[in-house]
Order: C-alpha cells, then structure tokens, then sequence
C-alpha cells in the first residue's frame, strides 16, 4: 500500500534511467574530489563557488546513492544473491555513508576530534577513499549509458531539480545554524571554526601529511637566502625582527584564528641579501629588486618566484610581488613560536590556506621558474 512505502520505494519511483544514475555516482563523485581538493587552495570570499558547489553536490551524492539503494537493495540484503563484487559494494556503500555522514556533522556544527584528527579531516579521508572504489565498483557493475537514456525532458528535469535542491538546503542549513546558535555561526566562507585567543595556546598544533621533524636549536638556526639575489648569505633566528602583522590562518583541517605575527617582511629579508637580480634593470636596487651585473649581457633571468623549503624538503613557491609582502615570522601574540607551530621561523601568507604558510623554514630561494613539483613534496616531505 502507497501509505506503507518506505523512503527507498519513493526514490525507486523517481529514479531516471539506472544507467544514468550509476554514471551520474560516478561523476558527481569526482567532482566533489575536485572542488574538495581546489578548496584548500581557496583562502579569499571571492572563491565562495567553489564551497557552494561542493556542498551542493553533496546533496546530490545523497540523492544518487538513494535511488541506486531502491534498485539494489535486494541483491545486498539476501545473501543467495552475493557474488564476489558485492564485498566492493557494500564497502563503497560504507565509504559513501562515512563521506555523507562526516560531512553533514560538520556543516551542522559538530565539533568533535577522531584521535588526532578533526572530523574535516576524516571527511576528507572518507572522500578520498571513496574515489577509487567508485571507480573500482564502476569498472565490474556499470554498463555504458545508451542515448534512449538521455531521451526526454523528465531527466534533465530531475537534474536540475536536484541541483537546485543542494543550493537551497546549503541556505537553509546556514539559517538554522545561525537561528540555534549553533557553532556555524561564527565559521568563514570555507567552513571553518574559530579559535579564539592569542599567542601559541590559541590554536591547534597541525602538521601537513607526515611532516614532524625534530625540535630545532635556535641558537645553531640559520636561514639561507639563495638563488638569484645579489649577495646570498644566511641570518642567525634573532636577525629576523623588527616587522609586525596581524594575519589570518585558516587551515583546512577546518579551523581559523586571526593573530599578531612578529619577524621580518620578506622583501626586507631579501635587501638584506642585496636585493633580487634583474636582468636589463640597472638603475639602482628598488624595493629589493638590484642591478643585474655588468658582465651579464641580459643572460641573467628575471626573477618571478620565491621559494620557502621547510627542514623536512617541504616547500611552497609564491610570486615575487606577494612574497615581498610576506612574513617570515619568529613570534606569534608577542610570544616566541613553538616548534609544533613551525619555530623558529615559519611563513605567514595572508590570503593563503594553511598548508602553504611552510613551517620550520631553513632556505629562501629566488628563482625565475614556477616550481610544479611542490604539489608532490607536499604528499611525501617528512617520509624517511
């Protein structure tokens, strides 16, 4: 009896074609992988999307995994129907539910620690699991979609309801955040959680990947500045001061706390070193920036990009003009960095996430080349 169906049948009734919906898993699957991975390079309101459609497409997910549930709850419940692909089924079921489940915790508020990991950070690691078992299950279950599929306008319909139907739960779930008092209220565009205070106690100690080196002596500490600047040379800890900024560190382990950051401005640091070599300039050093030597005939390149390298072979690259206002910062709320917060030097990069203000940062580097390898170092620095 209709009063008796349950939310599956519902779903069963308004499902499109099945080859679409495994596909459209599928694709909507990878696109929340993207716009996952992009956001963490995302740090200005002005990448607002990209939040959005992830969490839209959240909703989608949900939606897609209903209606693939109604056609194949049958063959999951009786086990005289099992075959040796339905153990990779039930365990991408289980990696969808700890994405979805993880995920709506979070937006809601929730705001809890898995051992050292906040529940972001076990949100991202269901999603990223679930990637290749979508694609693994995709490869033993799904048939190529055939165009009698995509015939019709009920199907395009439903996808653009469903679509839709994301962007206004996502406002909803803000207003009732807000209307609760719940711990949304106070989060950023990306989702995350104040903390409040100043100095080092005021924010989590994290560390990207496996990054975890071993406490630096400050009195032996020494900061290389390399590369294309005229006189390359190395600064002692206490030679980096003088300059203050207040800057905000968002970090995509789905925290943000705004501090007084105390060390030296980087285009400070690199006229200390007698300023970055440009080839055709020779008027005098300007904001750094010095004369290419006389017997360099325009063969010396134009530097474009400075490059911090962390004790553990991390490193992140920003372009010049923006690394110049930079920090290379010694202090933290008036108070020396801790090790754990990347003492005693670490970048402070405002309008950039996280991961890339490198901690324990040993060598500064000038260079004229965009460095595309620092997307790999970031995955394995800190591995012996």
């Amino acid at each position: 009896m209709a009063g008796r169906d349950t939310v599956l049948d519902v779903l069963g009734r308004l499902e499109p074609p099945p080859r679409i919906v495994d596909w459209s898993l599928l694709a909507v699957v990878l696109a929340e992988a993207a716009t996952g991975l992009v956001s963490f390079t995302v740090a200005t309101p002005d990448g607002w999307p990209v939040f959005w459609l992830h969490r839209s497409l959240g909703l989608a997910i949900v939606v897609l995994l209903g209606w693939k549930l109604a056609r194949v709850r049958h063959r999951l419940l009786d086990r005289r129907l099992w075959r040796r692909s339905t153990a990779l089924s039930i365990l991408t079921l289980l990696a969808a539910v700890g994405t979805i489940s993880t995920g709506t915790l979070w937006v809601v508020g929730v705001d809890v620690r898995v051992s050292y990991w906040t529940l972001l950070s076990v949100h991202v690691g269901f999603g990223l699991l679930l990637v290749p078992l979508v694609a693994f299950h995709a490869a033993t279950r799904f048939r190529p979609p055939r165009r009698v599929d995509f015939e019709g306008r009920r199907t395009a319909v439903q996808y653009g309801v469903l679509l839709i139907a994301g962007a206004i739960a996502y406002r909803l779930q803000q207003g009732a955040n807000a209307l609760l008092s719940m711990n949304g209220t106070n989060r950023r565009f990306t989702g995350s959680q104040p903390r409040e205070g100043d100095g080092n106690d005021a924010f989590p100690v994290t560390s990207w990947v496996a990054d975890d080196p071993d406490p630096i002596d400050r009195a032996s500490y020494r900061l290389s500045v390399t590369g294309l600047v005229a006189e390359p040379r190395e600064f002692a800890a206490d030679e980096l001061g003088g300059d203050e900024t207040a800057a905000l560190l968002d970090c995509t382990s789905g925290w943000y706390t705004v501090q007084e950051w105390g060390g030296i401005r980087v285009g400070d640091l690199l006229e200390a070193a007698g300023g970055v070599e440009r080839s055709g300039n020779r008027g005098g050093s300007v904001d750094g920036v010095a004369d290419a030597p006389d017997d360099a005939d325009g063969d010396v390149p134009d530097p474009a990009y400075v490059r911090f390298v962390s004790v553990t072979g991390y490193r992140w690259s920003l372009p010049l003009a923006e690394a110049q206002d930079a920090l290379l910062a010694t202090h933290v709320g008036g108070e020396r960095l801790t090790h754990g917060h990347g003492g005693p030097v670490r970048l402070v990069a405002p309008g950039r996430r996280g991961f890339q203000w490198v901690k324990w940062v040993v060598r500064v580097e000038v260079r004229a080349e965009r460095d595309p390898a620092q997307w790999v170092v970031t995955l394995v620095s800190g591995f012996d």
